[in-house]
């Protein structure tokens, strides 16, 4: 396995554990990609899409939680925040 693939699964395992938080306000947060550079692309769904608190959700405490388990992570993004 390589070691894009040992993140990529990380990253999900650490977003499967933040999920309950996210859905128990209405939202959830589906995993896109890892890039090559070790940026987590996800989007925010339900609640969370249109939540105009959710860029700080995503940065305060899902990209905190994947960054504190996962120290090669540069960042989460959102694909569906403008």
């Amino acid at each position: 396995m390589s070691n894009h693939e040992e993140l990529t699964i990380k990253v999900k395992n650490v977003l499967e554990q933040i999920r309950p938080y996210l859905q128990a306000d209405g939202g959830d947060i589906h995993f896109v990609e890892l890039t090559d550079d070790n940026i987590v692309n996800v989007e925010l769904q339900g609640a969370c899409g249109s939540c105009p608190f959710s860029r700080m959700t995503l940065k305060n405490g899902v990209e905190e939680a994947v960054k504190r388990a996962i120290p090669e992570i540069k960042s989460v993004e959102a694909l569906n925040l403008f």
